[in-house]
């Protein structure tokens, strides 16, 4: 179930209105006002889409801000509960046999999960079934990694495009030094190109690419605690044992409450 992750804009919001404060505060409304030149924005959004074009399918760029919103959604995964099925899945597997987990397995349930446990069920070897979810995952991570890489290039063009903007001012500058009037807006477009594409690389493109392969590791993480678990399940294990080694990949602070929750209830028995 994804859920919207407020994080993500809040973090890109601070990081403007603090900006914005700074400059505020040291020039004043018309300070700010200063620092919006249109010239500039056009250079390194102009170049930026120019890039992005050059290097990429026009299908893939169409779903730059497709995939730049998968930042703003976070993948709830329960690791408790996944824990917890496959101990469910474990038992009924000991106790009626493993054909039976057909009928076991919800709609809902996860479609990873689901496949695995419907290749142990057609009886694969161990190695097989382990072999053909690893894929499952390296393809994952490869089909991220590509959508991915369009945040990524365009983190690195911004700034580019920003500094030939500098190079365009600066030239502009140098051919009109005998007059002091076009100074100042050759000046601003030589300074302003390379703060916008700082700003867009460093506030906007590689922060929302780091979080996605942030949640990407998340899923491989999540898929892998799953693999664990179908295997218990094809081979076997006891149910107990296969929920022990399983919470071995809980954050130390849940395994410690589960602790203390279990040796209290061993105490009221």
């Amino acid at each position: 179930m994804k859920k919207f992750d407020a994080l993500t804009p809040i973090g890109i919001l601070i990081g403007f209105v603090l900006l914005m404060l700074a400059i505020l505060t040291s020039g004043g409304t018309e300070g700010f006002s200063s620092f919006v030149h249109l010239p500039s924005i056009l250079i390194v959004l102009g170049g930026l889409t120019a890039g992005l074009l050059i290097n990429f399918p026009l299908s893939d760029v169409k779903q730059l801000f497709t995939v730049a919103s998968q930042a703003f959604r976070e993948e709830e995964n329960d690791l408790e509960a996944l824990i917890q099925r496959f101990a469910t899945l474990s038992e009924k597997a000991r106790r009626e046999g493993l054909l039976t987990l057909e009928t076991e397995l919800k709609d809902g349930e996860d479609e990873f999960l689901k496949k695995g446990m419907l290749l142990a069920v057609d009886g694969l070897e161990q190695d097989m079934i382990v072999d053909i979810l690893n894929a499952e995952i390296i393809a994952l991570e490869e089909r991220h990694r590509k959508k991915r890489s369009m945040l990524e290039k365009a983190g690195e063009y911004a700034p580019a495009w920003g500094m030939i903007g500098t190079l365009i001012g600066l030239v502009l500058m140098l051919k009109s030094l005998d007059d002091p009037a076009s100074l100042g807006p050759n000046m601003a477009v030589a300074l302003l190109t390379t703060f916008y594409g700082a700003l867009l690389a460093n506030l906007v493109f590689l922060p929302l690419a780091a979080k996605l392969e942030l949640k990407t590791e998340k899923e491989v993480f999540f898929r892998e605690i799953i693999i664990e678990g179908v295997v218990g399940v094809q081979s076997g294990q006891n149910p107990k044992i296969l929920q022990e080694k399983l919470q071995a990949f809980l954050a130390k602070d849940k395994r410690k409450i589960k602790e203390v929750i279990a040796a209290s209830e061993a105490a009221r028995a």
